[in-house]
C-alpha cells in the first residue's frame, strides 16, 4: 500500500517536473563585454536559481562589445543582449530588430584616458593622436558625437584596433595615445597610472546618453512576452539585492568566471552603483527609462549619425516590464 502511494506521488512529482521543464524558455543572453563586476547580479540570480524559478533556462554568453551584442540580438542569434543604448539606437537606424526593456547605466559610463606626460591636456589636444579601441567598442561608435560637441573633426584622430583587456597595457606602452573605458573600472586606471593619469567623463561635455541597457530581439518579445517580463523582474530583484549586499553577488561572479579577483570586482561594482543611480531609478523603478532623456538620446543619434530608417524612440524602448516598486536603494 505504502509503495503504491509513494509510486503515485513520484509519478505526480515527475509529471509536474516534466511540465515545468516543457514550459521553461531557453534564453541566450550576450553581455556587452567579458564578465566583470558590473555583471554580478545576473550570475548571482542564476546561482540562486531565480531565473530557473521564473521559467527561464538562462545561458550567459561573454561579449565582445556593444555593437556585436546589438548585431547578434538584432538578428535573433541571441534572444537578449546587454548593450550601450546609444550604440543600439545607431544599429536600430540601420534595421536591427530589438526593443530595450531595462536600463542598467542611468548615467553615461564613457570616459577617456591618456598620460599627462604625453603633453595632452584635454580633448582639444586629441587631433593628430591615436585612440586605441576595439572595432566594436561603444565609445568608438559614439565618438563622432563627442568630437562634434567639443568642436573637433571626428576624423582628426587615428584609430588603433586593440583587444578589450589590452587598452590599459597599450596606453602604458605607447602603442596609442588615448583610450576610452567605462567608469566601472576607473579604479584600475587610477591604480596603474597614478598622477600621470589624464581623464574626463563624456558627460562633462554634455554627452550623457543612457548606457548599458537590456535589449530583446523583436520577434522573441512578440512570441515570449511573459518570459521577458520574468527576466526583467528577476534582474530588477537581483540588482537591488546586490546594491544592498554586494559580497555574495561578487562571490557568485568570481565562482563562475575564473581569473577574476574578488577585491577588484567589488570596487568595480561600487562604481557601477554610481552609474545606475539617478533620480528616476530611485523613484520610478530600477531600470526605468525617462521619456525626455530618451528623446534627447534619439536627437543626439539623429544629429550625429545617418539613420537609414528613422524611427520613433518610444517604439524601441518600453517601461512595460519595469516594476516601479523595485527601486535602487538609497542609504
Amino acid at each position: 500500500m505504502k509503495r503504491g502511494v509513494i509510486a503515485a506521488s513520484f509519478a505526480v512529482l515527475l509529471s509536474a517536473t516534466t511540465a515545468q521543464a516543457a514550459d521553461e524558455v531557453e534564453i541566450d543572453f550576450v553581455l556587452n563585454w567579458i564578465a566583470g563586476g558590473d555583471h554580478a547580479p545576473y550570475y548571482y540570480a542564476k546561482e540562486q536559481g531565480w531565473y530557473e524559478e521564473a521559467g527561464i533556462d538562462l545561458n550567459i554568453e561573454q561579449g565582445k562589445g556593444s555593437q556585436m551584442a546589438v548585431q547578434r540580438t538584432g538578428i535573433g542569434q541571441t534572444q537578449l543582449g546587454l548593450a550601450d543604448l546609444g550604440t543600439a539606437l545607431i544599429a536600430k537606424g540601420k534595421g536591427a530588430d530589438f526593443v530595450a526593456v531595462m536600463n542598467i547605466y542611468a548615467n553615461s559610463p564613457y570616459g577617456m584616458y591618456w598620460l599627462k606626460s604625453s603633453g595632452i591636456k584635454d580633448v582639444k589636444d586629441f587631433p593628430g593622436h591615436s585612440i586605441g579601441n576595439p572595432p566594436s567598442d561603444a565609445a568608438r561608435a559614439m565618438w563622432p558625437a563627442l568630437a562634434k560637441a567639443v568642436g573637433i573633426d571626428p576624423d582628426s584622430v587615428k584609430w588603433v584596433n586593440v583587444q578589450p583587456n589590452a587598452k590599459l597595457a597599450g596606453l602604458k606602452s605607447g602603442a596609442f595615445d588615448v583610450t576610452s573605458s567605462f567608469y566601472n573600472i576607473h579604479h584600475i586606471f587610477q591604480r596603474e597610472l597614478g598622477d600621470d593619469m589624464g581623464f574626463f567623463a563624456w558627460k562633462e561635455y554634455g554627452i550623457n546618453p543612457y548606457g548599458n541597457s537590456i535589449i530583446v530581439n523583436g520577434e522573441f518579445l512578440k512570441e515570449h512576452p511573459e518570459a521577458v517580463k520574468n527576466f526583467v523582474a528577476v534582474t530588477q530583484r537581483a540588482f537591488k539585492f546586490c546594491v544592498e549586499s554586494p559580497e555574495p553577488c561578487v562571490d557568485a561572479l568570481v565562482a563562475a568566471n575564473s581569473g577574476l579577483q574578488k577585491d577588484n570586482e567589488l570596487q568595480n561594482w561600487a562604481l557601477v552603483v554610481e552609474l545606475l543611480t539617478d533620480e528616476t531609478s530611485t523613484t520610478k523603478g530600477l531600470g526605468y527609462f525617462d521619456e525626455d532623456r530618451l528623446k534627447a538620446d534619439y536627437e543626439l543619434t539623429e544629429t550625429y549619425f545617418e539613420l537609414d530608417q528613422p524611427f520613433d524612440i518610444m517604439d524601441v524602448v518600453t517601461n512595460e516590464y519595469i516594476d516601479p516598486s523595485i527601486t535602487v536603494p538609497t542609504k
